[in-house]
């Protein structure tokens, strides 16, 4: 039985099973009877096993309070960041809260606290990763990845800074909500909402800061693209996230958002949305790797100017998958 002494005992423990099991989000899924716990490992749902429901109530709270939420606040969603150590490694751990028949339900992405990764490491092709070498090398503009939640975006990001820096000493600041990772080379600024810290108030913040190199965690609204693209007029190198299904999507997205043609065309020097697939590696081991639809140079302002999928040249998520199949990286071309 966990008790209010045992709880923090409990949560180092599930997450050293959690990590152990590079496990990427830990669900906790209340039912009638008990609370089950899953973990997302390679992008699939696992079940780990089942508290009871007084059991799991302590651990909630426990998290709540650790991480400033409301714990009397029980019929509203709630979202929070929390940082643990456990056994000289940090993780920065994302909840959030919602309300659900039985009682809350607990989500939490787990963010270990490393180095970024290589870009190597993260993405499939090599070819792929010189031209994202290529394309970084402009000294003004908007580089946007994009993709579903949990594609990697964040972390291919942080890799694509940290390539930059080894290069030249750049003045670096980023807008995250939350920050996901400590760097040491960047100015990381949390966003906060509610406290008035919005991406567009920090970006503007951000510019009188003499930045080489600016890092906007996410496009969530019109008003952020907009400044966003307003910062590379005036000399940027501006990074960001954007949620797509697929590179020639983004562009969809970027229109509906209101951002006219002269500034996608004079001002986005490419689009690379990501998709993570499941490789074989190390003796036929498993883990996951970036598989890119690029859109840039010649074939990104010939896309703009027509926004006809047809007349794209640019290899496709299917075409990928079928290349990752051929060379012995994949199960299926289908992954």
């Amino acid at each position: 039985m966990i008790n209010i002494y045992s709880a923090t005992r409990f949560i180092q423990e599930l997450l050293k099973i959690a990590t152990s099991s590079n496990a990427t989000d830990i669900h906790f899924f209340p039912d009638h009877t008990a609370v089950l716990i899953f973990f997302r490992i390679n992008g699939e749902r696992k079940y780990h096993f089942k508290i009871h429901h007084n059991q799991y109530r302590i651990v909630l709270n426990h998290f709540k309070f650790s991480s400033g939420m409301d714990i009397g606040e029980t019929q509203k969603p709630q979202d929070a960041a929390l940082q643990i150590t456990f056994k000289t490694t940090n993780f920065n751990l994302r909840l959030s809260t919602l309300p659900v028949k039985q009682m809350e339900s607990l989500a939490i992405r787990i963010l270990p606290q490393l180095h970024a990764k290589a870009l190597e490491d993260l993405i499939l092709f090599r070819y792929q990763v010189q031209q994202l070498k290529r394309i970084i090398t402009r000294k003004a503009g908007v580089i946007l990845l994009t993709g579903p939640t949990g594609s990697g975006k964040t972390t291919l990001l942080y890799a694509l800074l940290e390539h930059l820096l080894i290069e030249q000493a750049y003045q670096t600041i980023t807008l995250e909500d939350p920050i996901e990772k400590e760097m040491l080379n960047f100015l990381q600024v949390q966003i906060n909402e509610k406290g008035g810290m919005t991406y567009h108030t920090g970006l503007k913040a951000a510019l009188r800061h003499d930045p080489d190199l600016l890092m906007v965690g996410e496009i969530r609204d019109q008003e952020t693209a907009e400044f966003v693209f307003h910062a590379a007029y005036t000399g940027h190198l501006v990074f960001s996230t954007l949620h797509a299904k697929n590179a020639a999507g983004t562009i969809h997205r970027l229109i509906e958002m209101g951002i006219k043609h002269i500034d996608l065309c004079q001002n986005l020097i490419a689009v690379a949305a990501l998709q993570l697939i499941p490789v074989f590696y190390c003796q036929q081991k498993k883990r996951r790797a970036a598989i890119l639809e690029i859109l840039s140079e010649n074939n990104l302002t010939a896309y703009i100017n027509s926004l006809n999928e047809s007349q794209l040249i640019h290899q496709t998520f299917n075409e990928l998958k079928r290349k990752a199949f051929a060379y012995g990286y994949t199960e299926s071309a289908t992954v």
